[in-house]
């Protein structure tokens, strides 16, 4: 009679920190406590492919304040492989003549923000992770979570587990680790889509931004190294639907119009993407041993470009909260940690959703409200100056 293999027997590891996500703010967690008192696990199945010199640029462009460049440089996320471009004004059109520009150099700042690719500032954070002796680097999707006082479990779907003080979600705003929290969250729709594609310029665009409010949503051109640009266009279902089916010279010519020629002809050097735009907000953020971070914890509309921020100010504050070493899972540093945080995010999601609902008005008292608005806070500089410092943080 054969004998039965004897069962495998998976022990499962500790950590004091697990964090559940690989993305930008995730990698940029466990890299800003990769040399601190706790052990770290980053959990990411699918961590970010070799990038050379040659990539094609990756679609999914973001703008970095200056205030989260600094930090980033400071944990060693931001080196060679990152190719950016700083931003030295910005140039905001209404859908009249409403006209707002913020301009560095008035506000006495070496640049206003910085545009970079994702998958190069994912590929530097990676970096500074690989072969560190207090990190853990985990390629493999979680399958469930067994909640326990003091010590959560997380199974991986290879049969391993892990145990931490501390379980961090920083896995998006679909966040798996949110739903096993059975952590339920608000939701808006704002019925647009963000659709985005990179081109080519005929003219320089010198470090300026630019973004129009148009009847048909808000359109951007965001500054690449180069002559290149980053296009978003925040529209309606329908209108994006039409947009990404276009051929890529007709699109080139659609976005041209759209901007007024304004830095003359444009090619498209990558196909246009979409993604839906929603506001959401998880019921919480903090419990005895778990923290949401990011898209996991909160989104906002993409008009201000302010998403990634208030995500990498979420890594910074936790990372600062964390610092001290003791228990990583005790509630009170996390509940600090949490209030801290809610202000920014609750004043940047009234702001975003806000503007988004007044240039949908299309009545004539409401348009010339906002041109008003937006033109006058041009003019007075201790405004404009207000509005300029708060958006580098």
């Amino acid at each position: 009679m054969r004998t039965p293999p004897p069962k495998l027997h998976l022990v499962s590891e500790h950590f004091d920190i697990v964090i559940l996500g690989g993305g930008l703010n995730g990698a940029a967690l466990a890299s800003a406590l990769r040399n601190g008192p706790h052990s770290i696990a980053l959990v990411e199945p699918h961590p970010p492919a070799p990038l050379g010199p040659d990539t094609i640029w990756d679609s999914r462009i973001y703008a970095y304040s200056p205030g989260n460049v600094e930090w980033l440089q400071s944990i060693g996320g931001w080196g060679d492989p990152v190719r950016a471009q700083a931003v030295y004004a910005m140039r905001i059109h209404g859908d009249n003549t409403g006209r707002l520009t913020f301009d560095a150099i008035d506000a006495g700042l070496p640049e206003l923000a910085w545009i970079a690719e994702n998958n190069r500032l994912q590929t530097a954070l990676w970096q500074t992770l690989r072969g560190h002796p207090n990190v853990r680097l985990i390629q493999a999707p979680a399958s469930a979570v067994t909640w326990n006082p003091g010590r959560h479990q997380l199974h991986l779907q290879d049969g391993r587990s892990l145990t931490a003080d501390l379980l961090i979600g920083a896995d998006g705003a679909q966040s798996w680790l949110r739903t096993q929290a059975g952590i339920g969250f608000d939701e808006e729709d704002y019925q647009h889509i963000g659709v985005v594609a990179n081109f080519t310029t005929e003219k320089p665009h010198r470090g300026s931004a630019f973004q129009w409010f148009r009847p048909d949503g808000v359109l951007a051109y965001l500054p690449l190294p180069g002559n290149r640009i980053s296009m978003v266009w925040s529209t309606p279902p329908q209108h994006a639907a039409e947009l990404r089916a276009l051929p890529a010279e007709e699109l080139a010519r659609r976005v041209t119009e759209a901007g007024a020629g304004t830095l003359g002809d444009l090619r498209c050097i990558t196909p246009a993407a979409g993604f839906p735009l929603k506001r959401r907000r998880a019921h919480e953020w903090v419990r005895p041993g778990l923290a949401l971070i990011g898209d996991a914890a909160h989104t906002v509309h993409p008009l201000a470009g302010q998403g990634v921020n208030l995500g990498f100010r979420d890594s910074r504050l936790l990372a600062e909260a964390l610092a001290g070493g003791g228990n990583a899972g005790e509630i009170g540093r996390l509940t600090a940690y949490a209030a801290r945080r809610m202000e920014d995010v609750a004043s940047m999601q009234f702001t975003t959703g806000g503007l988004k609902k007044l240039f949908a008005r299309d009545d004539g008292l409401s348009q010339a409200l906002r041109n008003w608005g937006m033109s006058f806070a041009n003019q007075i500089q201790p405004i404009n100056q207000a509005l300029t410092r708060h958006a580098v943080l």
